[in-house]
């Protein structure tokens, strides 16, 4: 596989070898990475992100188009890019915070070729989603530490992600690093105003000092008990009463509610989506906010080009390319 090529250790940038047994990745300087269920792993398998970890293997296939039947994800990443994914073909792209695969299965079959990273253990997702395809491979790393050389990919992708790590400035850095001379930087952040509710605060507060297996229990409860009234509420909106107290509803329950967003669903996937990303908005360790400027300073500094910030998705999306001569 091309990608094996690319591996090096991640404390001292040298070659790294499989051992006599194959289950683990040696360096010269004695470092060890263990191989588990066919995922290298660069990274203690607990960490800040133990929560994602169990969420995406809890929640496997919920958000994969594949599974849905309906073009969210794509329709997503198509507006990242800038409105067409035809530039993704025969390129040799790092998405790091894969998670269980929405966008992955999506970059590999408009023909690219994939190298997945994921600090948690999503990975074990998404490789049951997705190793199917033969340009694709995935390991569990952080990109702070990253066990490939600086600019080895024409196309670096993190959707979703940079505001639950530890320092986002830092990971923008990190990312920019590993974009060749020429290539391009796809990625979003949450911004100021992202729905952060009294109640969910005080639930958060509680969560991340818990068990993850705990937090995921509870968010699970929560949806059983809330949902109900979610539904009853969307399903009635348009009565003159509901209409003026379902915004307060949806703003004192802690609950993520895509009735609005996605009815396209159906009533099991909105509940699904639903308790899925109550899990995600009450259980991330970190959780930045950054404004479009903020983001598009950053790539300036980090001698970035052609930097594009808009406000969309999640907060603010944004594109760059690596200053070159040559253009991909």
């Amino acid at each position: 596989m091309k990608f094996l090529e690319l591996l090096c250790c991640p404390v001292h940038k040298s070659n790294i070898k499989l051992d006599q047994s194959q289950e683990k990745y040696l360096c010269p300087g004695g470092c060890s990475f263990s191989i588990i269920n066919e995922i290298p792993r660069f990274v203690s398998m607990d960490n800040y992100a133990s929560s994602f970890g169990l969420q995406w293997n809890e929640y496997q296939k919920t958000q994969l188009d594949s599974f849905t039947g309906l073009p969210i994800s794509k329709t997503r990443l198509k507006r990242l890019m800038g409105g067409s994914l035809d530039i993704l073909k025969g390129k040799q792209v790092l998405e790091v915070g894969c998670g269980a695969g929405r966008f992955t299965e999506i970059l590999l079959e408009v023909g690219s070729d994939v190298f997945a990273t994921d600090i948690s253990s999503a990975v074990e997702a998404n490789y049951k989603n997705c190793n199917k395809y033969p340009d694709y491979f995935v390991c569990q790393a952080d990109i702070l530490k990253f066990p490939v050389k600086p600019e080895q990919f024409d196309i670096v992708i993190c959707i979703g992600v940079i505001q639950h790590t530890p320092n986002p400035e830092q990971t923008i850095t990190a990312l920019c690093s590993q974009v060749k001379p020429g290539g391009l930087l796809i990625i979003d952040h949450y911004t100021y105003g992202y729905s952060t509710t009294p109640i969910r605060k005080i639930i958060r507060l509680f969560l991340i000092r818990m068990p993850t297996t705990f937090s995921l229990k509870f968010c699970k409860m929560l949806a059983t008990m809330l949902w109900p009234i979610h539904k009853i509420l969307w399903k009635h909106k348009t009565l003159f009463f509901i209409k003026k107290i379902r915004p307060i509803f949806l703003h004192l329950s802690p609950i993520v509610d895509y009735q609005d967003a996605y009815p396209e669903l159906g009533p099991e996937l909105l509940k699904t989506w639903a308790t899925l990303d109550t899990h995600d908005t009450l259980t991330d360790y970190y959780k930045h906010l950054r404004s479009s400027e903020e983001v598009s300073k950053h790539l300036h500094k980090c001698g970035m080009v052609d930097v594009e910030t808009t406000y969309a998705g999640n907060g603010v999306e944004a594109r760059a390319r690596k200053s070159t001569n040559e253009r991909i």
